[in-house]
């Protein structure tokens, strides 16, 4: 039976919620090398990264993966969507990063299987077991959405908010910046989500990409920091 669409949109708040023990919190993805570095000092540096990372990479190319997930729910297209998964991931240059992505990824499979057994996850369990699918969160997320009966667009506007927070919230334990002023960057940030869809609406999966270098940059520098409080 489909879930109660009041009890869906339920379902995906606690998706997004930053305390979902998947590990989210233990990674910066390069935003701990560029407050290291001093290439981000301020609020209005670190909202500046934050909206340039949803235009040229989450939204490119994490909302590619979604998107594929959705486009073989409704064709059983599910192969192309293990091939957009790795188009993606392939284009995330630092070690860490992909591996951040994975344990999230997993971790979030398993919590699901836990919290929502109504859930029918067999198909990415299977491809997660045998090695067609990465299972890495984008993948995870989207199939979650996709199986609780969210519409496509904000489920990508979910994930693109939640990529958000992630930042701001390492952002917080990185720079001297107050949780009111991390929360109105946020409330900004969120606003745009809907631009950054539109963007990409129109894009096959297949085309997913990312430009962003001085991130990937930051990425792949991370494991090398003297001193470091998160795992990428």
């Amino acid at each position: 039976m489909p879930m109660d669409p009041a009890i869906a949109w339920l379902a995906l708040q606690q998706l997004l919620d930053s305390a979902l023990p998947i590990g989210g919190f233990s990674h910066s993805f390069g935003l701990e090398t560029l407050v290291q570095e001093g290439r981000i000092r301020t609020a209005e540096q670190l909202e500046r990264y934050t909206t340039a990372m949803m235009l040229q990479s989450w939204a490119p190319a994490d909302a590619m993966i979604v998107k594929a997930v959705y486009r073989a729910d409704g064709d059983d297209r599910w192969a192309d969507a293990w091939d957009v998964e790795r188009l993606v991931h392939a284009q995330r240059l630092a070690v860490e990063t992909r591996t951040g992505m994975e344990k999230m990824g997993r971790r979030l499979l398993k919590l699901a299987e836990a919290i929502f057994p109504q859930l029918d996850t067999r198909q990415l369990t299977r491809a997660a077991a045998t090695g067609e699918a990465l299972a890495t969160y984008p993948l995870v997320y989207g199939c979650l959405c996709a199986a609780l009966g969210i519409p496509l667009e904000r489920s990508v506007q979910g994930y693109l908010y939640n990529s958000i927070v992630t930042s701001i919230g390492s952002a917080l334990r990185l720079m001297a910046i107050g949780q009111t002023e991390g929360q109105a960057i946020i409330a900004r940030c969120a606003a745009r989500t809907p631009a950054a869809w539109e963007l990409v609406q129109a894009m096959e999966p297949e085309d997913a990409w990312s430009d962003m270098p001085l991130a990937e940059l930051a990425m792949i520098r991370h494991e090398t920091l003297y001193s470091r409080l998160f795992m990428s």
